[in-house]
């Protein structure tokens, strides 16, 4: 019997982010998968403990039940776009596949690639916004950085 596979997806809840959620649902989930939705957020100044413990290891896995409940998210200082829980929720009755999310905070480029190797997951997805050469040389890359960092193939999704 063939273990679980656990596929990834950067969500920021931009439109590139969720093309790359859907991109991932119909290429690459199987029957029997995990899908995990790595959001990563800004750094910031948390009082809560809860966010202090989490900044290191990321939050812990948040089932699709919970994810999609706005008073449980609260804890989390956002709310995911109902566009993102209507195509994972599809996609899990459709697919039966379990759906997780999990949360980090600080800098994408490096907390995804700590995400893959936590989790650990099997294959990243995330979306590209399109910057131009100087943006991307004065501002970086997330997807150049990922791309060639993390431990498990990586797709990048044009925007």
């Amino acid at each position: 019997m063939a273990s679980v596979r656990r596929v990834g997806v950067a969500v920021d809840f931009s439109s590139c982010s969720i093309k790359a959620l859907q991109w991932t649902v119909d290429n690459v989930v199987k029957e029997g998968d995990h899908l995990v939705l790595i959001v990563v957020r800004h750094d910031s100044n948390y009082e809560h403990g809860e966010m202090q413990l989490w900044k290191t290891t990321g939050s812990p896995l948040i089932p699709l039940s919970e994810f999609s409940e706005p008073a449980v998210m609260k804890n989390y200082k956002f709310n995911p776009k109902p566009e993102v829980i209507d195509i994972v929720q599809t996609a899990a009755r459709q697919k039966n596949i379990t759906v997780i999310m999990k949360v980090y905070w600080g800098d994408a480029r490096e907390k995804l690639c700590e995400a893959v190797d936590q989790v650990p997951l099997d294959h990243l997805t995330l979306g590209n916004r399109g910057l131009g050469p100087l943006q991307r040389v004065i501002m970086g890359s997330v997807s150049n950085y990922v791309v060639k960092n993390a431990t498990c193939p990586v797709t990048v999704v044009k925007s």
